[in-house]
């Protein structure tokens, strides 16, 4: 189906078009044989609310700016992330949930998880049911998911697309920017694993292309 990412069934608040999706998903059940393999005969509706440029209500250092030691780093992660919380705590608040959680990682402890990447090729897993390089690819989006909920909290950002949210986290952000390091360090690690971590997991692939053009 010809539909962005995230949204399989269209945009949000269209129940009409939603249920259009649903049922024909559902008829293919009738189909005698299978695999089934069949196009949407529609488009999915662009959303009536307007993209307008994503604003936050702290300044992040830009691209030209030289960031200080990892240490410091972590510091200026964690008051990025402090300035987004009640953003973050409001957009909890009206929808009742959040996907922010995934990797299993007590909140509190991912700055310095994500930060520990810079100095040391193997940190301290904080999450032992699982390996590592899966919990920084997990905690990784559990950072993505928090900027971009408590983003979509702020007034006039109830449908922004998912393209301008991740162009917002991936060039005016200081996580974004420490995602990019912590894939350099990655890709070359001992660890063959978080070397695929680094290599395709990390980061989508077009904003990886963006950097290099």
């Amino acid at each position: 189906m010809p539909f962005e990412l995230g949204r399989p069934l269209g945009v949000p608040d269209d129940p009409d078009f939603q249920k259009k999706v649903l049922l024909a998903a559902l008829s293919l059940l009738e189909k005698d044989q299978g695999p089934v393999l069949e196009d949407f005969p529609e488009d999915a509706p662009q959303s009536d609310t307007p993209v307008t440029q994503l604003s936050c209500p702290v300044s992040f250092p830009g691209q030209e700016v030289e960031l200080p030691e990892p240490r410091k780093k972590c510091e200026a992660l964690k008051q990025e992330i402090l300035s987004l919380t009640p953003w973050y705590d409001l957009a909890v608040e009206k929808r009742g949930r959040t996907t922010v959680g995934v990797s299993g990682v007590a909140w509190e402890l991912i700055p310095d998880f994500l930060s520990a990447f810079l100095t040391e090729e193997a940190p301290e897993n904080p999450n032992p049911s699982m390996a590592l390089p899966q919990v920084l690819n997990l905690a990784v989006d559990d950072i993505k998911a928090f900027y971009t909920e408590a983003i979509t909290a702020q007034p006039g950002q109830n449908s922004p697309s998912s393209q301008v949210l991740s162009d917002w986290f991936w060039n005016e952000t200081l996580a974004g920017k420490m995602i990019f390091e912590i894939r350099d360090v990655c890709k070359k690690a001992k660890d063959p694993f978080l070397r695929v971590v680094g290599n395709v997991m990390l980061i989508p692939a077009d904003q990886v292309n963006k950097r290099k053009s």
